[in-house]
């Protein structure tokens, strides 16, 4: 009986992983989802990769050099990492163990091979594949992106058509529509009130 009256009362923290081929949307149903002044941890990854003119360094990511990523790496501060288009990606360890102590649910935003790590790592996350009506429509994302080389571009491309076979290894798939986005972050919160809504809670430990 006390832990049933613990799940009812105290839901468990979520550890959202919203992840998706590249150009699928994942910064903007995140920056939506901010929007909504709802009691989440948003973690912050680090990356090597060049700060993008529109990026706020501990805001969109930790750009930190390889030297600083590869003594992380050594220190074991990170959940996981991962070379993505030849840069390190990693999610920091602490800030995610510390806002899970703390109640509140965490949403972390990962490339696809990074989700697949974060399973095994912690099976009870709940992971959200974002994918776009089409797969011409991600292609024409990616391109009027405009900020990759012909090269990185086409390696991106081809990396995301790849991916999208990797949905089934998700647990809930949500279509980012072009001109959809607040029904996309709606579709989020959804998921994770009905998540706080089950009789068996997740459990999360890392």
């Amino acid at each position: 009986m006390p832990d049933t009256e613990f799940n009812l009362h105290k839901p468990q923290p979520l550890l959202i992983v919203i992840s998706g081929p590249s150009g699928v949307g994942k910064d903007s149903v995140l920056h939506g989802l901010k929007g909504r002044s709802l009691p989440i941890h948003f973690v912050v990854t680090a990356t090597t990769r060049p700060r993008r003119e529109d990026e706020v360094h501990g805001v969109d990511y930790f750009f930190v050099s390889k030297d600083e990523f590869a003594r992380m790496i050594e220190q074991e501060e990170l959940i996981e990492y991962a070379i993505v288009y030849n840069d390190y990606k990693g999610i920091p360890k602490q800030q995610v163990r510390e806002a899970l102590e703390s109640g509140r649910d965490v949403i972390m935003r990962v490339d696809v091979q990074g989700a697949v790590s974060i399973r095994k790592l912690a099976p009870e996350a709940v992971l959200i594949f974002l994918t776009t009506e089409t797969e011409e429509s991600l292609v024409r994302r990616l391109k009027a992106r405009k900020t990759e080389s012909a090269e990185n571009l086409s390696l991106r491309i081809a990396t995301a058509r790849q991916e999208l076979k990797r949905a089934v290894d998700f647990d809930y798939v949500i279509v980012n529509a072009d001109g959809a986005l607040d029904q996309t972050v709606d579709t989020v919160v959804a998921i994770i009130q009905t998540e706080h809504h089950r009789v068996n809670p997740r459990k999360v430990s890392l």
